[in-house]
């Protein structure tokens, strides 16, 4: 059965209720959690999902409403960072007895870590879009230009890229042997100069009112301020990026590895969903900024995607607009240790037995990301029962993560 716990019940000295869908939480995350509940314009309640645990000043795997004021620090510096996933017309038993060509097609197809296609053939559409609002951007505020080497490449360069940390790419199974290709990553360089430049701003901002303050990360813009117009349009900016890189990187590994299948189409759209991000909502009869840190929208009848880690099985999943969540639910399994403890913890071995069957890297380069580092995913689903249906339960056969190789050459695009 699902569990919840509840922090600050009845809104005990002036602090908004925290509801968490869990019982495994850490303290460092409780902390986080009852500084952001203090904070005078939180709307209602904070939700914290089954997949919490410490983040930067707010807490990944938290809701957080607020009225007429948005935490740049809540939303983080990877902005729109998020999942796309898409069935397609293929069977287990249609793809190759090996998948390693596959995986090597497609490292030498999506750039990852720091990496960036080397040229770009022709002006795409999707840069055409993109190129107003960040013209728009570097113009206000010239000091994000100095954040770039070339910042008018970079952001171009860079779409259709991985990235870093925990994004990934991957082939799924579905339990009817249908095959999903399933990919994780956001807005890569220009969102997380953005998110750092007006992280640092709102602190400056805030350095009069520090004493109110229980954390500076939490240093916050509040509506009809200097900067918070500005803030709302690089954000909702750097999120339409993300949306595009993951579109971008998707068309990508499709072109990589279909010469080495039959012939395929996707069945349906792809879903395509942010984690790292805010919106203007309008919950308990209010208007509100809706801040999701490690968190899908999970309205009535959405669809989202909340994979495990690799090795395990992954969730395409259908909203139930459940209201106390703020229609929300889990983004992942969630991590239990830090990268550090990972990596101090466990040894190659470790990494060859919890990723048996999947073609995937299993050196030391990815042993932080090895499966025991995070929550079980199984337990996250339970204790989500009554936010999401599960459609369909995804076990990955191809997993790449965003380490870069020595020696790989980037194709053109």
């Amino acid at each position: 059965m699902p569990v919840k716990m509840e922090l600050n019940a009845g809104a005990q000295n002036g602090y908004k209720p925290v509801k968490i869908y869990t019982r495994d939480v850490e303290q460092g995350a409780l902390s986080q959690l009852k500084n952001l509940s203090q904070l005078p314009f939180i709307h209602s309640h904070i939700a914290a999902m089954p997949d919490v645990h410490m983040g930067i000043g707010a807490t990944v795997g938290s809701v957080i409403p607020t009225k007429s004021a948005i935490i740049p620090a809540a939303v983080g510096v990877d902005i729109g960072c998020g999942m796309v996933a898409a069935k397609l017309s293929l069977k287990a038993s249609q793809l190759p007895d090996s998948l390693k060509e596959m995986r090597s097609r497609i490292e030498r197809a999506v750039p990852v870590g720091a990496a960036a296609h080397k040229m770009i053939s022709a002006r795409t559409s999707a840069c055409k879009v993109l190129e107003p609002g960040i013209l728009r951007l570097f113009e206000k505020h010239p000091v994000l230009l100095k954040m770039f080497r070339q910042p008018q490449q970079t952001w171009v360069k860079q779409l259709g890229t991985l990235g870093s940390g925990n994004h990934f790419i991957e082939l799924c199974v579905d339990e009817s042997d249908d095959v999903w290709i399933m990919l994780h990553s956001g807005s890569r360089g220009v969102g997380n100069a953005i998110g750092r430049y007006f992280i640092q701003l709102a602190k400056k901002d805030m350095q009069r009112n520090w004493q109110n303050m229980p954390d500076k990360d939490l240093a916050y813009f509040v509506e009809g301020s200097e900067h918070f117009a500005d803030y709302w349009e690089a954000v909702a900016w750097a999120q339409e990026y993300a949306r595009i890189n993951r579109e971008e990187m998707f068309n990508l590994v499709v072109r990589a590895i279909k010469p080495l299948l039959p012939d395929f189409s996707l069945e349906a759209k792809a879903i395509n969903c942010h984690h790292n991000y805010v919106s203007l909502e309008n919950h308990y009869g209010e208007d509100v900024y809706v801040t999701r840190k490690g968190a899908i929208r999970a309205g009535e009848g959405e669809l989202g995607i909340t994979p495990g880690s690799m090795g395990a099985r992954s969730y395409i999943v259908r909203g139930k607009g459940q209201e106390e969540s703020f229609c929300s639910c889990a983004h992942g399994a969630g991590r239990k240790m830090s990268r550090t403890e990972a990596r101090r913890r466990f040894k190659r071995e470790d990494l060859l037995q919890q990723t048996q069957g999947v073609e995937c890297r299993k050196d030391k380069g990815v042993i932080d990301e090895i499966p025991g580092a995070y929550k079980d995913i199984d337990t996250v689903m339970e204790n989500q029962k009554d936010l999401v249906d599960v459609l369909y339960v995804l076990k990955q056969v191809h997993a790449l993560k965003a380490r870069p190789k020595k020696g790989i050459e980037m194709e053109r695009i």
